[in-house]
């Protein structure tokens, strides 16, 4: 990263959390649009993100910056973790983790695996030393009463479902490519 770049994602940083939200992403995106994630424990409205972009759009002219349109959004429910206290913030969370190279460990086939769908058990250490505790259990996105039914249908027919015993692993942050939440909704209303 240039130091012309490193300052616009300071200055967005500082605006956006000056204003009292957490700042999750920034991204350049083709045709000169900016996009700006952010967040906070309280949720995020469309009311939030007007107020946002609004100063956005006033910083980025005292700054000249250039930019063609700008798009302030919140993470949605697979929101990404990208820094270490995004893993902190979410212990406990069902999330998606892609690594760099594929992760060794008893109960995965012998190649490893890259891809893992699990529980946040724990952070261990600080910065670019810091290790996930993640505990793999292949859990998949909440179902919707559509796909629950086909699947209690499928169990009634005597039809097996894969299950997959719990792995629990540890990997440097470093390692990971990129990861998110995985959304687990309630579609019974309670």
């Amino acid at each position: 990263m240039n130091d012309s770049t490193t300052n616009f994602v300071t200055i967005v940083e500082q605006t956006v959390v000056g204003m009292g939200f957490e700042f999750v992403d920034l991204e350049h995106l083709p045709r000169g649009m900016i996009r700006v994630t952010i967040d906070s424990a309280d949720g995020v409205g469309v009311d939030d993100c007007e107020r946002v972009s609004n100063q956005l759009t006033h910083v980025f002219t005292v700054e000249n910056i250039d930019y063609e349109r700008l798009e302030v959004s919140s993470p949605g429910v697979e929101r990404p973790l990208k820094r270490l206290k995004d893993w902190e913030r979410f212990i406990g969370s069902l999330a998606h983790v892609e690594l760099f190279a594929p992760l060794m460990a008893e109960g995965f086939p012998e190649a490893g695996r890259r891809k893992l769908d699990g529980r946040i058990q724990g952070v261990r250490g600080e910065g670019a030393e810091a290790v996930i505790d993640f505990l793999f259990t292949d859990e998949k996105p909440a179902k919707t009463p559509a796909q629950a039914a086909r699947e209690r249908i499928a169990q009634k027919r005597g039809k097996k479902l894969a299950t997959v015993e719990p792995v629990a692993v540890s990997f440097p942050i470093a390692d990971v490519d990129r990861a998110h939440l995985i959304a687990e909704l309630n579609f019974k209303g309670k």
